[in-house]
């Protein structure tokens, strides 16, 4: 088996997704007039995905990053076609290869269903490349808003930011669910590995047909999951909350509220106590309700689904699902993997294809780079690449703060149905001011 696999420090080869031009070249000499490059002593992973997101990706890349970053890529091709020309295995690389390197950074990729199985013509439904990566990473996958002035929010009552802790391994996400095809018994069976006695669970009898699921955990992955929430709390110095519906799964679910229990009992209670934060586990209905209530501050430790849908409530409630962060984050926050928490942006790549204007909101891929460069820089002890993380951070969120430029999703927020054509810009002119600021405080910086 052949995986591609490429170390760049500049250029990359054509996308295969891309059928016409979206995105003008532009900024010739955007950095001659700074000084040297910033150089990153160790590489980064990236992960290259699919459709709309693969396109703004790739402007990202190098017109935003490589200018500027002396940086050794390690790069793996996360496209769907690629993912089924090497059976998956392509995933399961760029997952060790970001064990081995400490920071991965990923475009947002398709799963496939049915239908994009007939649209690529693959050889099997893969399973979720996000999947895959956390199963083998661990750890934590962590949300937060990225939050703008100039936006109203549909949840106004959140003022302070809300930080969703998602645990990455497990349940549905790499469960066995299989179509009953008639009449009969569904069945449950332990077989110890040490030889002992196993154990058998008659689940249901079915009268014709249906569906079943098995899926699981371990007290290993739940007690990571347990210190990566703690020291994420620990770190914004906010409560955190803990989410299970423990009274109906009262043996899956009571091992998280339990493990969560005795982790916090024996080594964060004190550190918790002396920040002024508090931690408390609550049902998972009871959980949502008093969330939308709050005023926001807290941290939110979720089983892995719950953290999948609620995240995306809590993007949404901030301004726009565009506008979010998320980074997987290993529980000895060695290692982490940095992404945009939405996905390809299909309907907008159905219409770039057919040459018409898109306006994709490209603001969380930047920060997919931005957070895994900033943990690179943190490894590394490199000022140099943090400050130019924080630029280029604060350079998409002044142009639609300050300038008012932005892209059609946040128009929307704020004109709602008074919006007009004049209210939003296509995707490369909210990027080309975006780097227009960037170029100017990297000059800035060289002059100081």
């Amino acid at each position: 088996m052949v995986v591609f696999v490429r170390s760049i420090s500049c250029g990359l080869r054509q996308s295969r997704t891309a059928t016409v031009p979206l995105l003008r070249r532009g900024f010739a000499n955007s950095v001659s007039r700074l000084q040297d490059k910033i150089v990153v002593k160790h590489p980064v992973v990236e992960l290259d995905g699919d459709e709309m997101t693969r396109i703004i990706w790739k402007k990202i890349r190098e017109e935003l990053i490589l200018p500027y970053l002396q940086l050794d890529i390690k790069y793996f091709d996360l496209g769907l076609e690629h993912r089924d020309a090497t059976n998956d295995q392509v995933t399961v690389e760029s997952a060790e290869a970001i064990l081995r390197y400490n920071v991965g950074i990923k475009c947002a990729t398709i799963t496939p269903d049915e239908a994009r199985v007939k649209e690529f013509k693959l050889k099997q439904m893969w399973r979720s490349p996000n999947g895959t990566i956390r199963n083998i990473l661990g750890g934590t996958v962590f949300r937060e808003p990225i939050i703008l002035k100039s936006v109203p929010r549909p949840i106004p009552g959140w003022k302070n930011p809300i930080v969703i802790g998602r645990h990455a391994f497990g349940d549905q996400y790499r469960s066995t669910d299989i179509i009953v095809p008639g009449p009969g018994k569904l069945q449950l069976v332990y077989t110890p590995a040490d030889g002992s006695k196993g154990a058998t669970y008659d689940v249901y009898d079915f009268k014709g047909k249906g569906v079943a699921m098995s899926m699981y955990n371990t007290d290993d992955s739940i007690t990571g999951f347990a210190h990566s929430s703690f020291k994420m709390a620990l770190a914004k110095k906010l409560p955190l909350f803990m989410s299970t519906k423990n009274t109906i799964l009262k043996k899956y679910d009571g091992r998280f509220k339990d493990i969560f229990q005795e982790v916090y009992e024996a080594q964060y209670k004190k550190g918790f106590e002396a920040a002024g934060i508090y931690y408390e586990h609550r049902l998972i209905d009871d959980m949502v309700a008093q969330a939308i209530k709050s005023s926001g501050g807290f941290v939110w430790a979720c089983k892995n689904y719950d953290g999948d849908v609620q995240s995306d409530i809590l993007a949404q409630g901030f301004g726009s699902l565009g506008m979010m962060t998320s980074e997987l984050i290993t529980p000895d926050g060695k290692t982490i993997e940095s992404e945009a928490a939405h996905g390809t942006v299909t309907r907008h790549y159905r219409e770039y294809q057919k040459g018409r204007e898109t306006s994709t909101n490209p603001v969380a891929s930047i920060f997919a780079w931005t957070r895994g460069l900033l943990h690179r820089a943190k490894l590394d002890g490199n000022d140099a690449l943090s400050a130019f993380c924080q630029d280029l951070e604060s350079a998409c969120v002044e142009v639609i703060d300050e300038d008012g430029v932005m892209t059609k999703d946040l128009a929307l927020a704020i004109h709602g149905k008074d919006m007009k054509r004049e209210h939003w810009v296509v995707t490369n002119v909210y990027m080309d001011a975006v780097h227009d600021k960037l170029r100017k405080k990297m000059e800035a910086r060289a002059k100081a």
